[in-house]
């Protein structure tokens, strides 16, 4: 009660958000690029934003490589008139002429804007802007908008009602899938309410956190904590519900059935749990904003799953009754399912040939692997986007008919007594079309580079090294490049950083929590690495899937990173799950017959756990991002492999074919009970 009394008044509080926003950079202030924003701002005009609008004529305008006709001198007029006409807008009432291209198949109009940082009023702006550009002109001509404006428009555009759209996915998914598990006209009904209202607790308290720690969450990690949230929610409710379950078979009493129930499955809830939050929180030694937003955000909302699990779930359950599971009610005194059906007969098999089966499962997790190292990592800003945007085809546009680099230049910030220096260095570099002084405030100069590679390519960023090492070389000039190629490759840097730190300690983590809930070194050791082995295996399965069907040119630079942290830690729940099960059994039965036990009680609600974690994860597809799509697939094929694979035969193998020595250093239990009962070398245990 004290738990739905404490949600209820955050509730009432709300999450003092404002609003959506789109994601951001999140480079630490030290980054070079950062440095050079920074410095801007001191620049005259150069708090502003900027619009580019392309005209061109013929061939598709949702398609960049459609073929344009030259545009006539009607074109020409008319695309003039509609600079004069977008003057009221511009940030001080004056548009620049035009630029035609060399191929005359496209013009450019670049109109200068006010900074806003208020995504509705951009998207309200953007759509006046395309409608003055596109107003009045000759038939076959069109204007598409791109440009920093274009596409902190379009990005926003994905995550427009992307919250609302999420969830409603992921509670039809987890709703049919729990209908199929229990196959009851309302047990359903009362892990996923619970889930519900955990979900939106979650999004408050995580929102306050965040606020508190001065952390902004974007709407990509708002749509990855609900996700998470309702998967690792549900199956620490199916876990629960599975052990409530067999423990009404041989407790009469409901409520002593829930008391025995939590005393067996909430260690594992915890542990489970534990070991996620822990491993989210490495994130927060990350140096890009997001990845520390991400890790905050999820571990908040992880935590508050388990509260809901151990607290409100169990009230929920006990207060409907036996009833509840209708019409499939664990009467008691039936027998359960640890000594027959389908999980306790592979069970049997596997410990028969368990040499050959870790063997075989080995193979098939290497066999996966092999398109790891084909993997590119890196998306252009252009090739973010599932459904290809305006901004997209615009930048592209520009960069077929201009120099490439026109639409993003690079920009230097240097020392005014040395900018003609600068510049003669700059233009030196290969790669560069021009280098020109911009503005300046009497101490420092802004040059801006136009490179002929398009921007967000190998070319550009070699050519943005060679910029940076040819004018860091120069005395006195204290030069600094940045823009949006050198931008993605400080990310980059950053990234590879974070991945580097956090990688280890989420391995560290998870395996001292392993060590502490199994009190082995062996078991805990075997356990991560079949956990590794199927994250690689995703990985390359994964990619496989990415070339040849969904056409993805690369894995976005944070999607290996969070594909481990949550395969790592939502991956090694169900070892927990089955292991600390194996264990407990161990005590009366011997690790042999425990282990098949384990997998035969624990094997039905794993597998259902598993699915519904991989669907739910799948879900985030729904988003016309390709990092979080990419992120869904990896998780949903990892947990995949992780349910019918890695727990269901792999980690049985190994622990048959180390035997006692699984609990290693720890002492297995005396286990004379099973002995006196009879049970058979096999694992098949005597009728009662």
């Amino acid at each position: 009660m004290g738990a739905v009394l404490a949600a209820g008044a955050l509730f009432s509080i709300g999450s003092g958000a404002d609003g959506e926003s789109s994601p951001g950079v999140g480079l630490p202030s030290s980054a070079e690029s950062s440095l050079v924003a920074a410095a801007q701002e001191n620049l005259p005009g150069t708090d502003a934003s900027s619009a580019l609008l392309v005209f061109s004529r013929g061939g598709d305008m949702t398609d960049a490589e459609s073929a344009r006709d030259r545009l006539t001198d009607s074109d020409v007029a008319a695309i003039t008139d509609r600079a004069a006409e977008l003057a009221d807008l511009s940030l001080d009432g004056f548009v620049p002429p035009p630029s035609i291209s060399d191929d005359g198949t496209a013009a450019l109009v670049v109109v200068p804007l006010e900074s806003l940082s208020d995504v509705g009023e951009q998207a309200d702006r953007a759509t006046e802007l395309r409608g003055i550009a596109n107003d009045g002109l000759p038939s076959g001509l069109g204007a598409l908008l791109t440009g920093p404006e274009g596409f902190a428009v379009d990005v926003a555009a994905v995550f427009e009602g992307a919250d609302v759209t999420l969830l409603l996915t992921t509670v039809i998914v987890v709703g049919v899938l729990l209908l199929v598990t229990y196959r009851s006209p309302w047990l359903w009904l009362v892990p996923l309410v619970v889930v519900g209202l955990a979900d939106g607790l979650a999004g408050i308290v995580a929102a306050r956190v965040g606020s508190l720690l001065g952390i902004t969450l974007d709407a990509s990690i708002t749509g990855i904590l609900s996700v998470l949230v309702f998967g690792a929610g549900t199956n620490y409710a199916l876990l629960l519900i599975a052990r409530y379950r067999d423990e009404l078979r041989v407790v009469e009493d409901r409520r002593q059935a829930m008391a025995k129930a939590l005393r067996g499955a909430g260690p594992a809830i915890l542990a489970s749990g534990s070991t996620v939050v822990l491993a989210l929180l490495t994130l927060a030694f990350a140096q890009l904003d997001g990845n520390r937003a991400l890790g905050i955000a999820c571990a908040v909302g992880v935590v508050i799953a388990m509260i809901f699990a151990l607290f409100v779930l169990p009230a929920a359950l006990v207060l409907f009754g036996r009833g509840l599971f209708w019409p499939y009610i664990p009467k008691f005194g039936s027998q359960g399912s640890a000594d027959r059906g389908v999980w306790h007969r592979l069970g049997i098999l596997v410990s028969r040939k368990p040499v050959a089966v870790a063997i075989v499962g080995a193979l098939v997790l290497g066999a996966l692997a092999l398109g790891v190292p084909q993997i590119r990592i890196g998306l252009a800003q252009t090739e973010r986007f599932t459904a290809v945007p305006e901004a997209v085809v615009g930048q592209n546009i520009l960069a077929d008919a201009f120099s490439a680099g026109s639409g993003s230049p690079v920009v230097i910030i240097s020392n005014n007594d040395t900018v003609d220096d600068v510049v003669d260095a700059a233009t030196a570099v290969d790669g560069v079309v021009s280098a020109t002084p911009g503005v300046t405030d009497g101490t420092i100069t802004q040059v801006d580079v136009v490179l002929d590679a398009a921007a967000e390519t190998p070319e550009s960023f070699s050519a943005v090294t060679e910029l940076r090492d040819a004018v860091h070389g120069i005395d006195g000039a204290d030069a600094l490049v940045g823009g949006l190629d050198a931008q993605t490759l400080d990310v980059t840097a950053a990234q590879t950083a974070d991945q580097n730190l956090v990688i280890p300690l989420i391995l560290i983590l998870v395996f001292l929590v392993l060590v502490v809930l199994l009190r082995s070194l062996v078991a805990p050791l075997l356990l991560l690495a079949t956990v590794v082995a199927s994250f690689f295996a995703s990985l390359g399965a994964s990619w496989l899937l990415f070339r040849s069907v969904f056409d993805f040119p690369a894995v976005d630079t944070n999607v290996v990173l969070f594909s481990f942290l949550f395969l790592v830690a939502l991956g090694v729940d169900y070892n927990i799950f089955l292991v600390t099960r194996a264990k407990e059994e161990s005590i009366e039965h011997g690790t042999k017959v425990g282990m098949i036990r384990a997998l035969s009680t624990t094997g039905g609600v794993i597998t259902s756990a598993g699915i519904l974690l991989a669907a739910v994860f799948a879900v985030l597809g729904v988003l016309p991002l390709i990092t979080l799509t990419q992120i869904g697939i990896i998780v949903c094929i990892g947990v995949l492999l992780d349910t019918l694979l890695v727990r269901t035969v792999i980690v049985p193998s190994l622990a048959f074919i180390t035997g006692e020595k699984f609990w290693w250093p720890g002492r297995p239990a005396h286990h004379h009970a099973h002995r006196l009962v009879g049970s058979s070398t096999d694992g098949s245990m005597p009728p009662r």
